[in-house]
């Protein structure tokens, strides 16, 4: 099917072609995208394509320009607005680049109020990662399988714990979260896949959603919302695997659980973990989940040894004794399949 156009218009060539590089490494999977150093070629170029979304400088935007059939038109700013672009959304040029592109997305999630065509592409996987046990290892199990699987796939990981650590752990601060997400979601403003497009970060080609700093940005979220973004994701993005690491503040977990082809629970042998597991178990059968057991593994995972910070750490945890076990496991589900 084909995409949608994203096109980039600056004077300053090497800001635009540097510019054009990164929105096709983050939204390449959903539009084709064409940077223009002229006003003269990119007129020319609009005569016979359709452009879904224009990001222009203030400088570049003639009159010409502004009588474009373009669907939607994004100025970059250097800080002032002249008076005849004052209708356009602008966005200041001389920013982080991702946080540039979330806000450009952001606008054009809102506006674009038609539904996206479902992208052609195989059924995603859905994998949960759980535990009633703490402390087993599960979020970084979680990681490091995202990012294995991520040199093959293109992998969505979403973190749905109360407290998840990432902003800590990467030593960054995010501009937009799942609570962002999700608050679009509660207000069905247009197309939610472009706006997660503008929120997404990457570990390594493993995507990921940065997740809410409060718990109670989770606990607010009703089961339907988290189903429909599963959903929405599963139907319109370009991912073909998704990880959900969550624990028992996201409400109506269990049926999450359900909507996953497989779920990984990391366990411990000791007898109050054994206690946990069970009383877990009787609840599926009083709830009516008992069929969760039946795609559940269960995992004994080994000790890693990994140091550093940041994305460092990230990246070692896939070379530890822990990548080593999820590696070995892959093959033995493939084998098995």
């Amino acid at each position: 099917m084909k995409k949608e156009i994203f096109a980039v218009c600056d004077l300053e060539a090497s800001y635009a072609l540097k510019l054009m590089e990164f929105i096709q490494e983050k939204q390449g999977a959903a539009f084709e995208v064409q940077a223009f150093t002229k006003v003269k070629s990119l007129c020319e170029f609009a005569q016979n394509h359709e452009i879904a979304l224009l990001l222009i400088s203030a400088q570049a935007a003639s009159r010409e320009v502004r009588e474009l059939p373009v669907g939607k038109m994004m100025i970059l700013s250097e800080g002032e607005v002249r008076k005849e672009l004052e209708e356009y959304p602008c966005v200041y040029k001389y920013q982080a680049s991702d946080s540039l592109i979330s806000e450009v997305m952001g606008y054009y999630a809102v506006e674009k109020r038609t539904a996206s065509h479902a992208l052609l592409k195989k059924n995603m996987r859905c994998i949960a990662v759980y535990s009633p046990i703490k402390r087993v290892l599960k979020t970084s199990f979680a990681l490091t399988l995202g990012q294995i699987l991520a040199r093959d796939r293109r992998v969505l990981y979403l973190n749905l714990e109360s407290f998840s650590g990432l902003s800590w752990m990467m030593e960054k601060e995010f501009g937009a979260d799942v609570a962002d997400l999700m608050y679009f979601v509660k207000r069905g403003h247009g197309n939610l896949v472009y706006k997660l497009q503008g929120i997404v970060q990457s570990i390594h080609n493993l995507d990921y959603v940065p997740p809410a700093p409060s718990p109670m940005d989770i606990r607010s979220v009703l089961c339907e919302e988290w189903l429909a973004l599963m959903g929405e994701i599963q139907a319109y993005s370009a991912y073909d695997t998704m990880i959900l690491d969550l624990d028992e503040l996201t409400d109506g977990f269990l049926e999450i659980l359900r909507r996953c082809g497989v779920i990984y629970m990391p366990v411990r042998e000791d007898r109050l973990s054994a206690a946990k597991l069970a009383q877990y178990e009787k609840l599926l059968g009083l709830a009516g989940y008992e069929d969760l057991k039946e795609k559940t593994r269960k995992l004994k995972l080994p000790f890693h040894s990994s140091f550093g910070s940041g994305v460092h750490y990230a990246e070692q945890l896939v070379w530890s004794e822990l990548g080593d076990f999820i590696r070995n496991l892959l093959r033995e589900e493939h084998a098995d399949g």
